[in-house]
């Protein structure tokens, strides 16, 4: 056992041995420890996102910090259960590091955990090459990932690359971009667990942050892997703005018959950072774990989760 095995294991119990009323109330004298500098960009940040609930602490309203409450209450359990699983030493300081934050708003550690050696995806103490792969990408904007692959990778690395988008502007972007390079398929199309149509949620704050939903300003297909795509596949990235475990169920058949290396992000819902990788692991129990943060000190987003 190792420091941060020590720090984890104590936070666990500290926070297990908490009632949820208890939980909830030390999470809150830790938020109004802060300086109302960083109390006020907590608050702006939530207010621009509706994943993680509001904070408005002029108003009384602490959703954000309430939810987190009840994920840690009801949940440690299964982020003890990912602590065990995860590969290596830099994945169970990143785990500790996002619990610690969300519990004590402690940013040291996820100061010390923030990756920059790599490009967002494609860490390469991971996934060391790729040769002949059937890339999918999930939420491809303007084809930043993808060009991120070309470029890490090299232009011999994909036999096949397919772009889902839902906007309709960036998509019109991205198949410019993608045009000057041969074998790459773009779909305007949305990515869930099934065939039909889902409305489009425009975020004021980024047209990255566009998510599908039961209702919105604009309409637009959805597929599931499993159906939509014949061909095997050896990679899947997912960053679709908390619709990841949608996308993850809608490719049980690739995941179970083809073990494609699956890189997704985990942090559109508090949930998502245990939960994807128990639905991974239930469909296929010999992945590898690793975490990877990109984000910010302050509240930890761009995590990635690395199954291989």
């Amino acid at each position: 056992m190792n420091i941060i095995d020590l720090q984890f294991y104590r936070l666990a119990e500290e926070i297990s041995a908490l009632s949820r009323g208890a939980l909830y109330e030390k999470m809150r004298t830790s938020f109004d420890g802060l300086s109302p500098d960083i109390r006020n960009r907590l608050s702006v940040y939530f207010g621009k996102f509706g994943f993680w609930g509001k904070l408005d602490p002029a108003n009384g309203v602490f959703e954000e910090i309430e939810l987190k409450a009840d994920e840690l209450h009801n949940h440690i359990d299964d982020f003890v259960w990912l602590y065990g699983r995860l590969s290596d030493y830099r994945s169970k300081k990143t785990l500790y590091a996002v619990l610690n934050n969300w519990y004590a708003y402690d940013f040291k550690t996820t100061t010390q955990v923030k990756e920059y050696a790599f490009d967002e995806y494609f860490d390469h103490d991971i996934i060391p090459d790729a040769r002949d792969e059937v890339f999918v990408d999930l939420g491809a904007y303007f084809g930043e990932s993808t060009l991120s692959f070309i470029l890490n990778y090299g232009k011999e690395s994909y036999r096949k690359i397919y772009c889902y988008e839902i906007t309709p502007s960036v998509f019109a972007e991205l198949k410019k971009t993608m045009s000057v390079l041969p074998d790459i398929e773009c779909r305007h199309k949305g990515v869930s667990d099934r065939e039909g149509v889902m409305k489009i949620a425009f975020c004021p704050a980024s047209i990255s942050a566009n998510s599908l939903a039961d209702e919105g300003d604009a309409e637009v297909a959805v597929t599931s892997l499993d159906l939509d795509i014949d061909e095997p596949v050896t990679i899947i990235k997912a960053d679709i703005e908390g619709g990841e475990q949608r996308a993850l169920a809608g490719a049980r058949r690739h995941i179970e018959n083809e073990h494609p290396k699956l890189l997704f992000s985990v942090y559109h819902r508090n949930e998502d950072l245990w939960k994807i990788p128990r639905t991974i692991d239930g469909m296929s129990d010999d992945y590898r774990f690793f975490l990877r943060f990109k984000g910010t000190a302050t509240y930890p987003t761009e995590i990635t989760l690395f199954s291989v």
